[in-house]
């Protein structure tokens, strides 16, 4: 399939459509500079129970491998044995002993490549679930640094929405020594409570969300939920993205994305056993041997006069069941297409992870900056609102309006430092990275 020489959306927001550096990629998260998520990395890749299971994967896989290959070799075994027997006192009650001892070989000349195709597909077999486990480690890197900058941003909004409570909190304070004065009315004091109540609610689900991004964390790491609470406690910022991104070009993601190499890797697979089936149409061919020896008297047993042996050759062709041999490899044939179908698709759809992330995180830095300038407006409204209140020349709805848009605005901010960091993660997994 034919890549484009560029990508569709121009990177934009500091990426940069640059020849993407493998080792940068290989551990993208060091770019954010962020030590605590550095060592969350490094325990996920030890620990993580899904990593476990691809190695195993790989483990049998190579076994496999092995087993294919052992039928290119001769197959050897050796025996042995004693016999005595005795006559009956009839027969004057004589004793008498045999002995053998022999080595038979057999093996199958390879001439159409069946058993090396099997060893071949085999092969790929395990070449792709090597990719299997790059493939876990690029969701997994990323997983484990989405989550944690999910706890991040929802410490940032615990933090804002707390500082926003304290400052309604004065609000109605101040509302209540007004109505005592007879400065404001019944209904001022009622709604400051509604609007301190109504941002103290949120506190509880925000803290929810923190402690779910932190077991979330903590099984990615192959430990039992909870287990990096006592880390992840001290309240951070979001980590902040690096000046500039290079995000390679289209033809670089068929040399770096695991489930691209993966799917080629199955086609290469059931290439070769399409192979095997084609090769199961002509005739196989076998050489087998003995080499035996056998004597009354054991001491003699192993001499040139009790020598003998054998060597013999044959040929098999199927001749009434080649209908259902071509069958066979027609599904095989079927098969090799849908794999090379799927290998065009994953392109495809690797294609669209990274157009996508890059529009994601080109707009989201756009919207953050209008975010910014609405949240520096909002602070310096609700500010004016409540100097003019004290002082009487605004009403208590003024006042209210301006520290409901301060909370949302900054809450929107701290989502929106959030998102830019989530979506440049979601661009290094596009890109294929975590893995080396």
């Amino acid at each position: 399939m034919a890549q484009a020489g560029t990508w569709n959306t121009t990177p934009a927001g500091g990426a940069k459509a640059s020849p993407t550096d493998d080792k940068t990629l290989a551990q993208w998260w060091s770019t954010l500079g962020d030590p605590v998520l550095t060592a969350l990395e490094e325990r996920a890749v030890k620990g993580n129970l899904d990593l476990r299971q691809a190695e195993m994967k790989i483990r049998q896989a190579r076994a496999q491998r092995e087993s294919a290959r052992a039928d290119l070799y001769p197959s050897i075994t050796a025996s042995g044995s004693a016999t005595g027997s005795r006559a009956s006192t009839r027969a004057n009650g004589e004793l008498g002993q045999s002995y053998s001892a022999g080595l038979s070989a057999s093996w199958e000349p390879d001439f159409f490549n069946r058993i090396r195709g099997t060893v071949a597909a085999y092969t790929a077999d395990v070449d792709a679930a090597q990719e299997d486990l790059r493939n876990i480690l690029v969701s997994l890197t990323a997983e484990v640094a989405l989550n944690y900058v999910d706890l991040r941003s929802y410490q940032s909004q615990l933090a804002i929405t707390r500082a926003n409570l304290a400052a309604q909190q004065e609000t109605y304070q101040l509302t209540v020594a007004k109505h005592e004065s007879g400065l404001a009315t019944e209904l001022d004091v009622q709604q400051a409570a509604l609007s301190v109540e109504s941002t103290r609610a949120g506190i509880p689900t925000l803290e929810t969300g923190l402690q779910k991004a932190s077991n979330a964390i903590s099984v990615l790491l192959g430990e039992r939920p909870g287990t990096v609470d006592a880390l992840l406690g001290e309240v951070k910022p979001v980590p902040v993205i690096p000046a500039e991104v290079a995000v390679g070009l289209p033809a670089d993601l068929v040399r770096r994305r695991p489930d691209i190499r993966g799917a080629e890797r199955q086609v290469a697979a059931q290439s070769a056993r399409a192979g095997v089936a084609a090769a199961n149409l002509y005739p196989s061919f076998a050489l087998s041997g003995l080499l035996s020896f056998s004597s009354l008297d054991i001491v003699n047993l192993f001499t040139p006069a009790t020598l003998a042996g054998s060597l013999a050759g044959s040929v098999q062709q199927t001749i009434l069941n080649r209908r259902r041999l071509r069958a066979q490899l027609n599904i095989q044939d079927v098969l090799l297409e849908q794999y090379e179908t799927a290998y065009e698709g994953t392109v495809l759809g690797a294609m669209q992870d990274v157009e996508d992330a890059l529009k994601a995180f080109a707009n989201e830095q756009l919207r953050r900056k209008s975010l910014a300038d609405a949240a520096a407006a909002a602070e310096r409204a609700a500010t004016l609102s409540r100097n003019l209140y004290s002082s009487g020349l605004k009403d208590f709805l003024t006042v209210l309006d301006a520290q409901r848009s301060l909370l949302s605005l900054q809450n929107q901010l701290a989502q929106s430092d959030a998102a830019i960091t989530a979506d440049l993660i979601r661009l290094y997994k596009a890109l294929g990275g975590g893995w080396s």
